[in-house]
């Protein structure tokens, strides 16, 4: 598992964005043959699993393919929209659709800027949490299924 090296705030964005790079880069180092996750669920789903995200496989290169974008920043405007209308980011697409609700409210007034930061920097804060126990959650699974349990 790799140190955090840089120091913020326990539940500073930044640390909570190290910690989930960290965590994806130890599971990318901990999974040497990633086809053996497909097929396998995740434990405690906690309920039905989703279409998109119901074997470890799927998590495991979305988990990474979002530590890309922590790590090295947004595609540029261009490049997201052609992405969405080639059909690879649907649910980034119903994000926009989100995202086109809030811009209305506050085009109306209704959200303040520090209203709507606050939505969202939260938000990306408990992302970020989820997904790193996501990313450890298929680490574990990933070594259980190798006999490689610590």
């Amino acid at each position: 598992m790799q140190v955090l090296t840089k120091r913020y705030a326990k539940n500073s964005l930044l640390s909570v964005m190290d910690r989930y790079s960290a965590e994806v880069r130890n599971m990318e180092q901990v999974v040497m043959i990633p086809s053996l996750l497909r097929d396998a669920q995740l434990s405690g789903h906690g309920g039905p699993a989703k279409a998109r995200a119901s074997d470890l496989y799927t998590y495991f290169t979305m988990l990474k393919a979002i530590r890309m974008d922590v790590d090295h920043g947004l595609l540029p405007r261009e490049e997201w929209q052609a992405k969405v209308a080639s059909g690879e980011a649907e649910e980034a697409e119903n994000g926009t659709a989100e995202t086109k609700e809030v811009a209305d409210e506050s085009a109306s007034g209704e959200l303040g800027l520090e209203a709507q930061f606050h939505l969202h920097f939260s938000s990306l804060h408990h992302i970020l949490t989820y997904l790193t126990e996501k990313a450890q959650e298929v680490t574990r699974k990933y070594q259980e299924m190798t006999g490689q349990v610590q």
